[in-house]
């Protein structure tokens, strides 16, 4: 009974990596889409997103007969709780990328971006999915030294979303109004996706230390990280 307890556990863990890598993959597909005008391309990423959606509820619904059934505590309800919000999370990252395709069907068969930002675009694109393949890393690995990091790099994120502000301030700007909210959403969409991954992050330092990722930070010190990932592992 035990054994089957703690690999209903791990495929929980396993669910959360799958989520990760979709979403992942549909942000650099979506991004793809909406830079080459790509209709298919945009339609295959805003169905994708069922897959995700299912993953999410059969996890929920795992996660659920977890506590009802075993009623766990300490650690192993830790785990279960955390996965439920990492798993939110990584839902609303995928629902994100679907907006982007939406955007790139709804432009088609323009592009929604102007020449002079899809390289911003693209770099924001391409942040975002490195962003989420450190997150799935950081689920596989418990590695809070990793996972701590994430906020730091997301500091890109925010930078790139500034450029395309003072892009779109700018008084030499002359591609109009409806292209100014396009890429006003787009910008959002990124920046939130990539705020996801960190908080996915964040929730894996809980997860492994119990403290919250802040207070690591605050102290200046990722202390107890080698204890906590034991203690996870050996549950």
């Amino acid at each position: 009974m035990r054994d089957a307890y703690h690999e209903e556990l791990d495929s929980i863990g396993e669910s959360l990596v799958e989520m990760a890598r979709l979403v992942g993959s549909a942000i650099g597909r979506a991004t793809t889409a909406m830079l080459d005008a790509d209709l298919k391309l945009a339609e295959s990423v805003i169905a994708a997103d069922q897959k995700v959606d299912d993953l999410q509820h059969e996890l929920e619904a795992r996660a659920i007969a977890l506590l009802a059934r075993q009623q766990p505590v300490a650690t192993d309800l830790r785990i279960v709780v955390t996965s439920l919000r990492m798993s939110a999370d990584l839902e609303r990252s995928g629902d994100l990328a679907q907006h982007v395709a939406k955007l790139a069907r709804l432009r088609f068969p323009d592009s929604a971006v102007p020449r002079d930002l899809q390289a911003t675009i693209l770099e924001m694109g391409q942040l975002a999915q490195r962003l989420m393949a450190k997150a799935a890393e950081v689920i596989i690995t418990k590695d809070v030294d990793l996972a701590l990091q994430l906020e730091q790099d997301d500091d890109e994120m925010d930078q790139l979303h500034r450029t395309l502000f003072q892009h779109l301030m700018d008084d030499r700007w002359k591609h109009g109004i409806e292209t100014a909210v396009d890429v006003t959403l787009l910008g959002r969409y990124y920046e939130r996706f990539a705020d996801h991954a960190v908080s996915v992050a964040k929730r894996v330092v809980y997860l492994v230390t119990g403290e919250h990722a802040d207070e690591i930070q605050a102290s200046g010190s990722a202390s107890g990280s080698a204890a906590g990932s034991a203690s996870v592992e050996g549950a």
